[in-house]
């Protein structure tokens, strides 16, 4: 892609987030979420590939038909309260419309089954983007919508999409798709507790941009998408192999790494609410989430030599990657634990 271009995409992903950030007027609001979906579709295009066609247009069709449905949620309020404000949507039928079309920009359960297919069909820095960075200005969105609309429909949400993200994972072999999997399973995380801390939701959020960035970084590095391609890591690099097996099971909320701080948080919240069942129900759809993860760094780590892997050794070129990005993101995906206290603090 000329670099001009990409340029001016990359750009006008960030001005759509940053215009959705700053509005609080809805067609606004609307404009920066169009600006996003228009600016990351070349870019799901740019490989002229079968595959990655039919995602990118599975992907705008998912976001149009989300987008038609925010205008409609905030025209139906401001026709019945006449405001435009989105900290005002007084109506209960314009609220919950709209918190459905944003579960449908951002992939919740039961409206994910766009996701894993998108992503499995784009390149894996694309597929960073929109794990990452398109959930931002949704999320903002969501967080001021959310005080309007009912818990119990945050909840079934919240639980449906964590437990549909545990169950997805547990039988794919491409990488993406585990990702994408892993993706519907956080985002339950974060809505579940919204409507009691949303700084919570931020806090999971944050640590789920940097881990999920750690483990596409890691497989663009190591040039995988499969498992049985995983396996045979640690012969090109041996390093990679142990930051990736811990940046998983980091993903999988295991302590002492960084994932397992947003999920002790929201566990101890939900137990303050008085919701033990709730809670119980998070913590065992984590263990379906855990187990796939487990099962990626069994491929990656009890395969080495003298075990034997099936699998045929890919040949791997030396990689031009900026080697920064990666560590960066893999040093907080593994050492944020120990300042959570820190970090409490700083968003509270």
């Amino acid at each position: 892609m000329n670099p001009y271009v990409f340029a001016i995409l990359l750009s006008s992903l960030g001005l759509g987030t940053t215009l959705t950030f700053a509005s609080s007027h809805w067609l606004l609001a609307w404009m920066g979420l169009e600006i996003n979906t228009l600016a990351i579709i070349p870019l799901m295009a740019q490989h002229h590939h079968p595959r990655a066609v039919e995602a990118t247009t599975k992907y705008f069709l998912t976001q149009a038909t989300a987008a038609a449905m925010i205008l409609f949620a905030s025209t139906t309020n401001a026709w019945i309260t006449g405001e435009w404000d989105i900290n005002n949507m007084s109506h209960p039928l314009a609220s919950t419309m709209a918190m459905t079309a944003l579960a449908l920009k951002i992939g919740l359960a039961p409206m994910h089954f766009w996701m894993p297919e998108v992503l499995q069909g784009l390149d894996l820095l694309t597929g960073l983007i929109m794990s990452t960075w398109q959930k931002l200005a949704p999320f903002a969105l969501i967080i001021q919508v959310a005080p309007t609309i009912d818990p119990a429909l945050l909840t079934s949400l919240g639980l449906l999409s964590t437990l549909v993200g545990g169950w997805g994972g547990l039988n794919q072999t491409q990488l993406r798709k585990i990702l994408a999997y892993s993706s519907i399973a956080h985002m339950g995380w974060m809505i579940i507790i919204l409507q009691y801390t949303p700084q919570l939701t931020l806090i999971a959020l944050g640590t789920y941009i940097f881990m999920t960035s750690a483990a596409f970084l890691t497989l663009k590095m190591a040039s995988t998408t499969k498992i049985n391609t995983l396996t045979t890591t640690w012969s090109k690099s041996p390093i990679l192999a142990t930051t990736t097996a811990l940046t998983l099971l980091s993903l999988g909320g295991l302590p002492p790494l960084t994932g397992f701080m947003p999920k002790w948080l929201i566990l101890q919240e939900l137990a303050k609410q008085e919701l033990p069942l709730t809670a119980t129900l998070m913590a065992l759809a984590a263990l379906l989430s855990l187990y796939f993860y487990l099962r990626l760094c069994y491929a990656m780590t009890l395969t080495i030599s003298p075990s034997t892997t099936n699998s045929i050794t890919p040949w791997r070129a030396l990689t031009t990657q900026s080697t920064i990005p990666l560590a960066l993101s893999t040093t907080i995906a593994l050492g944020l634990l120990p300042i959570t206290p820190a970090v409490l603090t700083l968003t509270t």
